[in-house]
């Protein structure tokens, strides 16, 4: 039994040996982790954020590891930046194998209908899906050229049912990315690209813990008690499966959306 076990953990170290991921959204709190678990397991990482100093730590901390990292300053919102960032990371690291859209979320906007601004619309819409479309359309290209590739999509519970945690924008964004990933999967499933999304339910990253906290007691108990496992999730908890859904372990799912919330809901 320790052999298995020890083949088993050999497997998962090299996951994603000579594999290289583009994370947006990379140097955030779930996209760090995103990254760290990736290189753990192999990938060379590249990040994509807005931050330049998250940036730069994240990749001095997986280059203190062994880890093979470059990062860019890129707002996915602006489609030629993307693709010149990725164009860029595509010559520093060999190619481009793996696509994770991390970047986008509700972004502090407010959550009511009458606290909701125009500019709070096109932010969360834009940063979300025109965000992920940029991205995708950078990376193809270079997954073509090693002869495939896959990409995972963020959607959430929120684009799924009604959240009372976020606002319309974040609904309507998050239910967008659906869309989007299904299309995508048809379109480039012959160049072997397989495009996935994953659903998290209410993860308590620093700006989610902020907009949970606002709640009224009643409403996080509603959050709490519609959740059969009976707890909020580990950040690992995510992690897990947006790695599962990026590496050759899914290598026959494509244009599917896997829920990640406990069972706070459960579609049919």
């Amino acid at each position: 039994m320790a052999r298995v076990a020890m083949g088993e953990d050999l497997m998962e170290m090299n996951r994603f040996a000579g594999k290289v991921l583009v994370i947006t959204g990379g140097a955030g709190g779930l996209g760090a982790a995103i990254a760290q678990g990736a290189g753990l397991q192999g990938g060379a990482i590249a990040i994509l954020d807005t931050n330049i100093t998250a940036i730069d730590s994240l990749v001095a901390n997986l280059g203190s590891q062994g880890i093979t990292a470059a990062g860019r300053v890129v707002d996915v919102r602006d489609g030629t930046a993307v693709t010149t960032a990725i164009g860029e990371l595509a010559e520093a690291l060999s190619g481009i194998d793996i696509l994770i859209t991390a970047a986008g979320g509700s972004l502090g906007t407010p959550r009511d209908l009458d606290d909701i601004t125009d500019d709070d619309l096109d932010l969360v819409l834009d940063v979300n899906v025109k965000g992920t479309y940029y991205c995708a359309r950078a990376c193809i290209p270079h997954m073509k050229k090693k002869g495939g590739g896959a990409i995972v999509t963020f959607s959430s519970i929120g684009g799924r049912s009604a959240s009372p945690v976020t606002g319309v924008p974040y609904a309507a964004a998050k239910a967008a990315i659906l869309g989007l990933t299904r299309r995508l999967a048809k379109e480039v499933g012959l160049d072997n690209i397989r495009v996935n999304a994953v659903a998290p339910g209410l993860f308590l990253t620093d700006r989610l813990t902020g907009m949970f906290e606002k709640l009224s007691s009643t409403e996080r108990d509603e959050v709490l008690s519609g959740i059969p496992l009976g707890r909020m999730p580990e950040i690992r908890e995510c992690v897990d499966p947006v790695l599962f859904l990026a590496s050759d372990e899914s290598s026959y799912i494509t244009g599917a959306v896997l829920d990640v919330n406990g069972g706070r809901l459960m579609p049919n």
